[in-house]
């Protein structure tokens, strides 16, 4: 069967599941994303993205909030610098994102799967990776010149399941998936949480 398909060629990306031993949490990132802006958009307006096709584009409605685009993340960047290993951009990454000094012999490979596949084929490695507030030297956020504004969020052990299991918070299946792998695979040696 013939078909015709929509898709986006995407570089490969890692994300990292971080747990702060000194305060006994995970490292998720808050940020606007455009996308999920105007999925909720359409959401509360059907038919307001049909403006987006026109000749003529017409003013979106205002009248939800910048809040409404805003998901909980794991730490997370593109593949796109050659020469970089896997490791390395993920140290890149929660340095500017999250401020943790990490060493590629810092992590350690949790699973490397498709991501996004209704629209790309890219791979997506998570690794995981135990962090002090030593290893906190700056103060993360992203980077400014590539319009990032990342808030780091410290998630409580105590309130990681729940968070992941409530669909009134805006999350990606990374923070889901992750948390029932630390739940899974590193608490149980960690004591009573």
């Amino acid at each position: 069967m013939q078909k015709s398909w929509d898709f986006m060629k995407t570089h490969d990306s890692v994300t990292i599941l971080m747990f702060n031993a000194s305060q006994r949490s995970l490292v998720l990132v808050k940020q606007f994303r455009p996308a999920v802006y105007m999925d909720e958009v359409e959401r509360h307006f059907p038919g307001s993205l049909a403006a987006v096709d026109q000749d003529r584009p017409r003013e979106l409605p205002a009248a939800l909030p910048g809040s409404a685009g805003v998901t909980y993340e794991l730490c997370a960047g593109l593949v796109d610098q050659p020469g970089l290993s896997l490791e390395e951009v993920a140290c890149k990454e929660a340095w500017e994102e999250c401020g943790y000094q990490l060493a590629p012999s810092d992590l350690r490979r949790v699973a490397t799967y498709k991501s996004g596949v209704g629209l790309m084929g890219s791979n997506q490695t998570m690794f995981y990776a135990e962090v002090t507030n030593a290893q906190r030297g700056g103060a993360g956020g992203g980077l400014a010149e590539e319009g990032e504004l990342i808030e780091v969020v410290h998630l409580p052990l105590g309130d990681a399941q729940a968070f992941a299991g409530d669909p009134d918070i805006p999350k990606t299946l990374g923070v889901i998936f992750g948390i029932s792998w630390f739940f899974s695979c590193v608490a149980p040696d960690l004591g009573p949480h």
